[in-house]
């Protein structure tokens, strides 16, 4: 599949109606970012059933600051519309794979009900 470029536009849409978007956030003056660039294409390749999505910091500085990306490339990873991996730097083609296999696994039920945990505790602390 190939990568797609997100804006302000199609990113709600794009993370609401796919089970698994994984984000680049980049710039093109960015060596890492370039360098980071061929494994994500292939990585998009490897795995047609997920959405391989870019963020050109650059031209869309409104979504870098809502996800305070402060260094790219940083890599985002929703699946069920849910932020479970952000990190900035760029990966080899191994730990890519590994953290898509890593997203893959989680129980998603389990993911919800320790979000759900998380929140209820930080509205009793207030």
């Amino acid at each position: 599949m190939a990568v797609i470029e997100l804006n302000s536009k199609n990113f709600e849409h794009t993370i609401r109606d796919n089970n698994l978007v994984i984000v680049d956030f980049w710039a093109p003056w960015c060596g890492p970012c370039r360098s980071f660039a061929p494994i994500y294409e292939q990585a998009s390749e490897q795995h047609p059933d997920a959405v391989f999505a870019k963020v050109n910091t650059e031209e869309h500085h409104d979504l870098a600051a809502y996800f305070e990306i402060r260094s790219i490339p940083t890599l985002m990873v929703f699946r069920e519309q849910i932020i479970l991996f952000a990190q900035p730097g760029a990966l080899p083609a191994a730990g890519l794979q590994t953290v898509i296999d890593k997203t893959r696994s989680l129980d998603m039920d389990e993911v919800r009900r320790q979000i759900a945990a998380q929140q209820q505790e930080k509205s009793s602390e207030a």
